[in-house]
């Protein structure tokens, strides 16, 4: 697929003047380390609330998502159904005290309760886990888009690291906070705009309430599954219980979201802040889900292609297994041509529903054995095509100028996402890490010159963690899964700080250890649902370090 020039200008234009203006306006203002790891408690809580969202939406978001939705339907936004209430309980006890002992990072707190080794092994495991996030989210559309279009796959994650080292390395968390607010409204500009070419591309007897019922009759609309399954990853109750206790670690004890709301000038800003995310992160997610249904229901009048992801197609047409694929297409095509035929004659006639619905059922098992015929083609293939679904809605029936807002929504979501992970990736290493054990004693200047090292440093590290990454079913999912495995170890460790005070650091010390060993022995036999791991880790935690407190005096 090629990219018109009008494309190349928006997705150029828009980039060049986030980068520009987050150099100019941020960099110059930043003097001290103090000032380029933390901002000066002077940020509003609308520039809390749109940072703190665009820090958790990363382009994996945008492109995920809405193949997520056409796929599965509208479950997947139960996952969100506890972040309300991790934001009440963040603003009730977190903020209050990061304000009052005016912390620069989440892990500096620990110390003041337990110790410097709490501190540290908190501080490893954010690393760890960050790290490797900041690598997968750098990674996300760099190989959407180097398979799609062709574009190569290094260059296109060093293109897009170091875009987002550079303005980082000028203007540290200033620099952060300042383009985020540009690249959100680039983010809901496009979002809206690709929705609105769905929906008003279906045929003109149409309508929006017409889509839904389409999507229905095959599911898609199931917004809430209220069953006790838990190897099932969406459900009401791992949404509300797993997926509060994610919401509550990352949140509440990530410093790439801590470094954002402890800027506020007041607890109470802070708190507005968080509301703000909590009553408009649903929706959001919400929308972008819709997004994908509007894109399945686009899909029932329009051909789409047995597997997204083209190259990979291509290849498997012109190799072995040509005449076994070209067959599944024709049969695709003869099913999608009756199905359209009996959508567009009205569908009101349970005859006809049910004959939709074995249609529909039809198409799910092409698209098994064409992903089967792919990876037999090439075994090196994802064959969840789930991320690609999207993009190439966007460069094949976007109109120009539209695919290049659609591609830099892209890349500002990377890069929103990103640019705080490395901020506060540095902001950890220098201050939890470097200072507090190495070398405590040094000028401002110096302090100032490591972060910025280290912000490149980690930077490098991304990229290259990038570079030998693969797609770990979807990539959604995958950073979630990642998040899930350290989150719940570090959410018992801060709520064992603030709620249970007989707990001391030696009690705290081997519970941690212990409860991160059984996560990820739980993980490996696959036992439960990826979203209950972070409920087991904060229990596990809390439970040994209390049953450590009663029996070590």
């Amino acid at each position: 697929m090629t990219i018109a020039l009008e494309d190349w200008l928006v997705l150029a234009g828009t980039l060049a003047f986030i980068i520009i203006y987050g150099m100019y306006v941020a960099g110059k203002k930043v003097m001290t380390a103090d000032e380029f790891l933390k901002e000066k408690q002077e940020v509003k809580w609308w520039t809390i609330g749109l940072s703190v969202m665009a820090t958790q939406a990363s382009a994996i978001t945008f492109m995920s998502t809405p193949g997520q939705a056409f796929h599965d339907g509208m479950g997947f936004v139960q996952f969100y159904f506890g972040l309300p209430i991790a934001m009440i309980i963040i603003c009730a006890t977190f903020i209050p005290i990061f304000h009052q002992q005016k912390i620069f990072t989440a892990y500096e707190y620990l110390e003041n309760r337990f110790d410097k080794h709490t501190r540290v092994l908190t501080s490893v495991l954010f690393l760890i886990q960050r790290g490797l996030g900041a690598g997968i989210t750098i990674y996300a559309p760099s190989i959407i888009l180097s398979t799609i279009l062709g574009w190569n796959l290094t260059a296109l994650n060093i293109i897009t690291g170091s875009l987002v080292v550079l303005y980082t390395v000028s203007g540290g968390t200033r620099a952060v906070a300042v383009t985020q607010k540009q690249q959100m409204f680039v983010i809901f500009l496009g979002m809206a705009a690709a929705f609105t070419v769905a929906l008003k591309s279906l045929p003109e007897h149409i309508h929006f309430t017409d889509a839904l019922r389409i999507a229905g009759m095959d599911g898609k609309m199931k917004l809430v599954d209220f069953s006790f399954d838990v190897e099932s990853r969406y459900t009401f109750w791992s949404g509300i219980t797993g997926g509060m206790f994610l919401a509550l670690a990352y949140f509440g004890t990530d410093q790439s979201q801590v470094q954002r709301y402890i800027s506020g000038n007041s607890i109470k800003e802070s708190r507005l802040g968080l509301v703000f995310n909590g009553l408009f992160k649903v929706p959001m997610q919400f929308f972008i889900l819709l997004c994908g249904i509007m894109v399945y229901v686009f899909f029932q009048f329009q051909p789409a292609p047995l597997f997204f992801n083209q190259p990979a197609l291509e290849n498997t047409r012109q190799g072995p297994y040509k005449e076994q694929i070209l067959a599944l297409e024709a049969r695709y095509d003869s099913l999608f041509n009756e199905r359209k035929t009996l959508l567009l004659n009205g569908n009101a006639d349970a005859n006809a529903q049910a004959r939709i619905l074995t249609l529909n059922n039809a198409e799910k098992k092409l698209r098994s054995e064409a992903k089967a015929l792919v990876k037999a083609n090439n075994a090196s293939v994802e064959e969840n095509d789930k991320d690609y679904v999207f993009i190439y809605f966007v460069l094949s029936y976007l109109p120009k100028g539209l695919v290049g807002l659609l591609l830099a929504v892209i890349f500002c979501a990377a890069m929103s996402s990103s640019s705080s992970e490395l901020s506060a990736l540095a902001s950890c290493t220098t201050l939890d890490i470097y200072k507090r054990n190495y070398n405590s004693k040094a000028d401002d200047q110096h302090y100032l010159g490591f972060s910025r090292g280290m912000t490149i440093l980690w930077g490098a590290i991304a990229i290259g963690f990038a570079n030998i990454s693969s797609l770990f079913e979807n990539l959604i999912q995958f950073v979630n899964i990642v998040g899930s495995l350290f989150y719940g170890t570090i959410l018992g460790i801060f709520l064992a700080g603030f709620y249970f005070k007989r707990i001391q650091a030696k009690h705290i010390l081997p519970a941690a250890v212990l409860t991160e060993a059984a996560v990820i022995g739980v993980f490996y036999m696959d036992w439960v649902g990826y979203l209950w791991l972070n409920a087991i880790g904060c229990a596990l935690v809390l439970i040994l370090a209390y049953v450590f407190s009663l029996i070590k005096k």
